[in-house]
């Protein structure tokens, strides 16, 4: 959908990392629509090759960056003709990143590889609009440094942490009484802990509300992704952890809301669609622009409910509290052994409650470092995944079945 007020605004270039992904394809969705005022300058993806083709073909960006150099040498062959450079591995993205001509790089990649290139894109003071939760999750502490010293933009496009944005927008850190990230209670809410240790994949999978991978599907129903949220919005809006909580919100359409000093209440609204937080992400600081997604009718929901969190129930919400309260390198511990336990529960390795039984030992067994440098928050990582790794494997499907 193209818009007759197109020519007021200057086209902005941009970047994208992890674009074959779920976020990626709808941020390229948005950019459709609204073809006078983007233009895609570089495109990172994995290994999904025929998909990542079709993007080249309709966008024209002039780089891009795959992860095998393979790929990247087949690439490079089907796309002589258009003068297309064609990069790979951890440099490749990185140059994706830090092209002189971007503007805006949005990082919707998958899990710490988002890390290098959003801090190569902040040195090269570009603003970034993020949906990768493990960088701020394993390193907010470096990510927000840079950010500070470059003075650039950080921009969220979780619907959640787009939601208090907005609500925030003309606001000081200093009216904040309280952030309430809300939580739709995923396909789980109303069972019970005795149900719930008995509980497949298959079942955990099944998200009441949105359409997600499987990985992020699984955190949904463990609550870890509102953990993982948690501690983004403890960096993103620079409040303490006591200021952040989550309450139950089954329909969905409160995405967020803030409460202020003095009572008050703002909420954002909208309907379950990624493509709002990312096309405000993308237009930002510009006013808002009219689309064709679908809109929210308050007939459509006649009442709206909430509900307090049982943590008994969903320990791994808990879990992420600690890593929080922990600091350092807890919370890349936190995002690597959660990683390692959901692969094994959807290999139906590990039951429901072994997830959070296996985070809650690795994270035992780490020894923090409490300021670390990029370096060292990778090191916990691989040795968080390694140590989770031996769990399960030593464990076997016996691990957290009790």
């Amino acid at each position: 959908m193209g818009n007759r007020d197109d020519k007021k605004y200057s086209m902005k270039n941009i970047a994208l990392l992890g674009s074959t992904g779920s976020i990626g394809t709808q941020t390229l969705d948005v950019v459709s629509q609204f073809p006078g005022s983007f233009k895609v300058t570089g495109l990172a993806a994995g290994s999904n090759i025929q998909l990542l083709k079709q993007q080249v073909s309709k966008f024209h960006p002039k780089e891009i960056s795959v992860k095998d150099e393979g790929d990247a040498a087949i690439l490079q062959k089907d796309f002589k003709k258009d003068n297309l450079k064609v990069y790979f591995g951890d440099e490749g993205i990185v140059r994706v990143a830090t092209n002189p001509r971007v503007e805006t790089v949005a990082v919707a990649t998958s899990g710490l590889a988002g890390i290098k290139p959003t801090l190569a894109a902040i040195r090269a003071h570009k603003t970034v609009a993020l949906a990768t939760k493990e960088v701020l999750v394993s390193a907010g502490s470096v990510v927000i440094t840079e950010i500070k010293k470059k003075k650039v933009k950080l921009l969220p496009i979780d619907s959640e942490h787009s939601a208090i944005f907005q609500c925030l927008e003309g606001k000081s850190t200093q009216e904040i009484a309280t952030i309430y990230l809300t939580c739709s209670g995923g396909p789980f809410r109303t069972k019970t802990f005795k149900e719930l240790k008995n509980v497949k994949a298959s079942q955990a999978l099944k998200h009441p509300t949105w359409n997600m991978g499987k990985k992020i599907t699984i955190d949904s129903a463990t609550l870890m992704n509102k953990g993982f949220e948690i501690i983004e919005a403890m960096w993103l809006f620079k409040v303490p952890l006591a200021k952040i909580k989550v309450i139950v919100h089954p329909q969905s359409v409160i995405h967020s809301a803030v409460e202020f000093v003095d009572g008050s209440i703002i909420a954002q609204l909208g309907p379950a669609d990624m493509r709002l937080p990312i096309q405000h992400a993308l237009f930002y600081p510009h006013e808002r622009r009219p689309n064709n997604f679908k809109r929210f009718r308050f007939s459509d929901y006649p009442a709206l409910s909430f509900e307090e969190l049982d943590l008994d129930k969903f320990p791994c919400l808990a879990l992420a509290y600690q890593a929080a309260r922990l600091g350092g390198t807890c919370c890349a511990v936190l995002t690597a052994a959660n990683d390692v336990a959901v692969e094994a529960f959807l290999k139906d390795e590990l039951s429901f409650y072994g997830i959070p039984r296996v985070i809650e030992t690795t994270l035992a067994k780490h020894r923090n470092k409490k300021r670390p440098k990029i370096e060292e928050i990778l090191e916990s990582d691989l040795w968080a995944r390694k140590t989770a790794g031996q769990l399960v494997k030593i464990s076997g499907r016996g691990f957290g079945r009790r």
